[in-house]
């Protein structure tokens, strides 16, 4: 075979492989374009875009105590201490008792008279005053005397402890007693300043005890605590609430209501690590990847802003993260069904 006839087989021979080759490309090509045409269905639940009422929380903790003194009213709680130095001869409370301001706690003797004695001269002293013989200032001299030896109620309440007996030596240092007025009490809390910025008198309060208990701040320290950078808050507690001072309550502050908001169930909405928000609205047969901006969250609900969005529109909640921009979708359950918290009360 000479040289050019080689060279033509050759030819003829890489010109076949070419053109299979060609085919090959061209059939994987058909086989690709015909999968693409063939679009992923995802099986997906949904729930409902609805227009509701959220509210912002500030979360703490706090303590129950007795109220402090506020207009016209004094201090809800007292400790007593022995007005005088002497030993007790009689204790007429008992803790847990309840007694009427005024009421006599306990009885002193001191080393120049009794208080059984102090108060016979006190009668005395009334009868000759009001017979015009003697004077106001014997009188109150009498009173003075008395008051020296006796520890009386300073308001009506319940004694919650009593720390002396008789034949005890106590002085004007020495706590005797204590009593609380518990229908009075008022919960405090520390609140981060950075974090107490909105907080004003007004603001609801809600103790979570069993059952909550729901009350307003009725006082917002000016200052910051500079040992602990933190900002008190007080509150007034309603009678009967069954709670008790030194109790150690968890806390909840409404610093914003936002009524009439679109919101979604919170499993909806996906956000990515730039803190960007998406949720899938669902149309037709496809979910839409939509951008969306969040606000509050309460149970189980995302406030969200959208120009699109409306009250109504579904959107997928289980299955929603990592869809693709735009997916076929399979709804396992009728938009609306069983993703959808029953109310919009307060978050849990």
């Amino acid at each position: 075979m000479n040289r050019k006839k080689t060279f033509v087989i050759m030819v003829a021979a890489c010109g076949g492989l070419l053109f299979s080759g060609a085919i090959r490309v061209l059939a994987d090509a058909d086989d690709k374009a015909a999968e693409d045409q063939v679009a992923t269905e995802v099986t997906v639940q949904t729930g409902r875009i609805t227009s509701t009422t959220l509210h912002g929380y500030l979360q703490g903790y706090g303590t129950i105590e007795t109220a402090p003194a506020s207009a016209g009213l004094p201090a809800a709680g007292a400790q007593l201490a022995a007005p005088s130095a002497g030993v007790v001869t009689e204790v007429h409370a008992l803790e847990g008792q309840a007694v009427k301001k005024g009421d006599v706690l306990l009885e002193l003797n001191s080393g120049t008279t009794t208080a059984e004695s102090a108060a016979q001269e006190v009668a005395r002293q009334k009868q000759l005053f009001a017979q015009q013989n003697t004077s106001l200032k014997n009188l109150q001299a009498a009173e003075a005397q008395l008051a020296l030896l006796q520890v009386l109620a300073p308001l009506s309440g319940t004694v919650a402890r009593v720390n002396a007996k008789p034949g005890q030596a106590v002085d004007s240092t020495t706590i005797v007693a204590e009593v609380m007025d518990l229908d009075r009490l008022a919960v405090s809390a520390e609140i981060p300043a950075a974090e107490a910025k909105d907080l004003k008198t007004g603001n609801p309060l809600e103790v979570l005890a069993q059952p909550p208990v729901t009350t307003a701040l009725s006082f917002v320290s000016p200052s910051v605590d500079k040992n602990n950078d933190t900002v008190l808050v007080r509150a007034l507690l309603p009678a009967g609430s069954g709670l008790r001072p030194g109790q150690f309550v968890s806390l909840r502050i409404v610093t914003a209501v936002h009524t009439n908001c679109l919101t979604a169930p919170a499993e909806s909405v996906v956000t990515d690590e730039r803190g960007k928000s998406t949720i899938a609205l669902v149309q037709g047969d496809e979910a839409l990847q939509t951008p969306v901006q969040t606000g509050l969250c309460e149970n189980g609900l995302v406030e969200v802003t959208a120009p699109e969005l409306k009250a109504g529109d579904a959107v997928v909640t289980v299955g929603a993260y990592g869809l693709p921009a735009k997916t076929k979708i399979k709804i396992q359950n009728p938009p609306g069904e069983g993703n959808l918290p029953t109310h919009s009360g307060d978050a849990k």
